[in-house]
């Protein structure tokens, strides 16, 4: 996602987490009161300003203090505090319990920074982390506890299992398109498995920023996590310090950053990317469905998602009717002269990115063969950073609405014969972070089988998000790594693999000492002491048999002998 920007030095990594960025705004400390107290986000005194910032604002943290604020952390983590698994539903728990009483308190606060209707706040933001903070609630025990694996002839009556252990200090690197969700979800995730945490929040979304700045040390455990307040100086000073795992959202272009900062001490990177996600319109639709599910998913945070659809490939035989369908939703969502009075409808998040959307759209519409289906640049308006919803139609390949990632309200619309053609044109890319196709069954399997995305949804748009036990990451330049439900746990987790032997029954270990036995007997046994499961079931089976079942069998015979005699004595 077109969310970064990044330079480097001779001496060390410099990262601008977030492009364009006015350094001069800081972030901000959120309100304190009782969250349950309900706030109308377009009343007047907490209505959205353009460009605003915080009035009280945090200062940055100092960059002396960030090695030792990292070196807390890690004394945390040593200690063995965050380890057990009462402690880690304890903070989750907390962090639910913040999630439920102060929501009016987040919405408020989400909306500042770009206009985001409560709906919008709560749906996107405030539900996706709350489902997966109760997700990790109800099975944190279970990812949590050793699991058993499968076994050799040679071992066993021995125990082989895999031990989910944390991985020590990690760092979050959130980004400002949903600001909330995407600093504390995958924060959650981290403590869910045992972690210490380290989060550098987006100072793009300054009045959610401070919203994590204050709160988080109130409601976790603070020597456990911490939070890095600034920019462009805070972020590089942060990713000079060693971590145990870094995750980062954001663009490729700082992906590569931080992939390096982290290799000057091998750590692990997940990095959640973006790309041009793209759709494929089959002729069998139903135009009036597809298409409203299209523009939902597409102005939904005024485009400013990393899964957005960034570009259409339309069926011809059924381009004209989709077309119509798609002007008739814009008609509905944003009646008569002047769109921007639709309060359903958020903003783009600062005058950089709205000038870098106006462009594209300026660039695209002085082309002869593009027409705007709806919107354009006469409808977009620099005072309140607005964009409206915007179609163009007669898109070819090389235009400049297809050049990068849009993350904005824009949508091409390019004609294709078939779906042959449509994966075609999709391989012709990078791989996209999420792909969909709004087509049957078998057309849409032709589609996923012959193709390769991050995530994939049909028929819809989006909502693949909700469902906790989905993967979600990118492939290839769309980024690596997942998280979401078990997958999460995992991802902040050191599978160790581990067993346990007895100390004695040593008898059976004599054949792999030397001087090793050259004789075919000696072979053989070793041979079936080691074959796999599918090579040698029935040994194993005997093997089994034996183990489970043997010990309870000599006890029966024992007691069946004894019966006996004491039967014929009575005699």
């Amino acid at each position: 996602m077109p969310a970064a920007a990044a330079s480097t030095t001779s001496d060390a990594v410099v990262v601008d987490v977030n492009v364009n960025v006015n350094n001069n705004g800081n972030a901000a400390a959120a309100p304190t009161g009782k969250g349950s107290t309900k706030v109308d986000p377009q009343g007047s005194s907490l209505s959205y300003v353009p460009g605003a910032k915080p009035a009280a604002a945090p200062p940055n943290t100092p960059l002396d203090d960030i090695p030792r604020i990292v070196q807390d952390a890690r004394t945390t983590f040593e200690s063995g505090r965050t380890k057990p698994v009462a402690w880690r539903k304890q903070q989750l728990r907390s962090l639910l319990r913040w999630l439920i009483d102060y929501e009016d308190l987040i919405v408020r606060e989400i909306h500042r920074d770009f206009k985001k209707p409560a709906a919008d706040c709560f749906l996107t933001e405030i539900m996706p982390t709350r489902n997966e903070v109760v997700h990790m609630l109800d099975h944190v025990d279970d990812w949590a506890a050793p699991k058993r694996v499968s076994n050799i002839l040679m071992t066993i009556t021995e125990t082989p299992e895999i031990r989910h252990e944390p991985l020590g200090v990690v760092l979050v690197i959130s980004p400002w398109n949903y600001p909330f969700m995407l600093a504390v979800l995958p924060l959650a995730f981290a403590i869910c498995a045992g972690n210490a945490v380290v989060l550098k929040a987006s100072e793009i979304a300054p009045f959610t920023a401070a919203l994590l700045a204050e709160w988080l040390p109130k409601i976790l455990d603070p020597t456990a996590v911490k939070v890095v307040n600034g920019a462009v100086p805070e972020a590089t000073k942060v990713l000079a310090q060693r971590f145990d795992h870094i995750f980062y959202t954001g663009n490729g272009a700082v992906g590569k950053i931080v992939m390096r900062a982290a290799a000057n001490n091998l750590t692990p990177v997940v990095l959640e990317l973006g790309g041009k996600s793209p759709v494929y319109i089959h002729h069998d639709v139903d135009c009036d469905t597809a298409a409203t599910r299209l523009f939902w998913a597409k102005t939904i945070n005024t485009g400013q998602t990393c899964i957005a659809p960034d570009y259409v490939l339309v069926n011809k035989k059924v381009a004209s009717r989709f077309y119509t369908a798609l002007e008739k939703v814009y008609a509905k969502n944003f009646p008569g002269a002047d769109p921007k009075k639709n309060e359903s409808y958020s903003r783009i998040i600062n005058i950089n990115h709205w000038r870098r959307l106006t462009t594209i759209m300026q660039r695209q519409e002085a082309l002869p063969h593009s027409r705007t289906l709806f919107g354009g640049t006469k409808l977009a308006d620099a005072d309140e950073l607005f964009i409206a919803p915007t179609a163009y139609v007669g898109v070819k390949k090389a235009d400049p609405v297809m050049e990068d990632e849009l993350f904005g309200p824009l949508l091409p619309l390019i004609e294709v014969d078939d779906e042959d053609e449509a994966i075609r044109f999709i391989n012709s890319r990078d791989r996209p972070l999420a792909l969909y196709v709004s087509a049957n069954s078998n057309v849409a399997r032709k589609v996923l089988q012959n193709t390769n995305s991050g995530v994939a949804t049909v028929n819809d748009y989006l909502i693949h998000m909700l469902i906790p036990d989905l993967p979600f990451g990118g492939v290839g330049p769309a980024g690596f790594g997942a998280y979401h439900g078990h997958q999460g746990f995992l991802t902040f987790t050191h599978q160790r693999g581990t067993h346990w032997r007895h100390k004695g029954l040593e008898i059976g270990n004599a054949v792999r000492y030397a001087p090793v036995n050259e004789t075919r007997l000696a072979r053989t046994v070793l041979n079936l002491a080691v074959v796999e499961r599918e090579k040698g079931a029935f040994l194993l089976w005997c093997a089994y048999f034996v183990k489970t079942w043997g010990v309870l069998l000599v006890l029966v015979a024992a007691a069946f002998i004894a019966g006996r005699a004491s039967w014929g004595k009575g005699l």
